[in-house]
């Protein structure tokens, strides 16, 4: 995958996505709350999201691009940077933190050989942590690509890394 500022994106993909969602509205301008599910297909096409797509696709569709930047990072779901094939995500919130999730932060760094926000040079795995992902009840929390796992145990944290790892081809360690 391309760097940041890679001159080699294709923005033919964002031409097509952008042509389906514009022919289906009236008037060929997307409404503003059609933006979110613009850059999730983006972001799906190209595995995050390019500052030159960006920028085309706010010129094409009238969206300010200060706009597009304001929704792709306030949001955790979308990345400005190329991502791993797999994305895993530990919880840092109170409920996580007060039931052992410092341990499986620790574990899944250590499986994984990456620290918080880092890509595998491979582009194999991305490990985040987030302030919250939603389900204290399950605390602590993980979840590894879309996939929730609650009750983390390290061993747990441990076995998950291992199964991504053997799915993506890569040696389990």
């Amino acid at each position: 995958m391309g760097t940041r500022r890679d001159p080699q994106i294709d923005v033919g993909i964002a031409e097509r996505i952008v042509g389906e969602m514009v022919s289906s509205t009236p008037g060929g301008r997307l409404p503003g709350d059609a933006l979110i599910p613009l850059l999730q297909k983006l972001q799906d096409s190209y595995g995050y999201l390019p500052p030159p797509v960006l920028e085309w696709a706010s010129r094409r569709t009238g969206i300010p691009t200060s706009r597009m930047y304001g929704v792709a990072t306030f949001y955790a779901q979308f990345s400005l940077e190329p991502r791993g094939r797999h994305t895993v995500r530990s919880c840092r919130g109170t409920a996580c933190h007060v039931k052992g999730g410092r341990k499986i932060i620790a574990t899944i760094k250590g499986a994984l050989g990456l620290e918080e926000g880092e890509t595998s040079p491979d582009m194999a795995f991305t490990f985040e942590t987030v302030a919250c992902l939603g389900a204290c009840a399950l605390a602590p929390v993980t979840v590894a690509d879309t996939t929730y796992y609650g009750s983390m145990t390290p061993r747990r944290a441990e076995q998950i890394v291992q199964r991504l790892k053997e799915r993506d081809g890569a040696s389990p360690d």
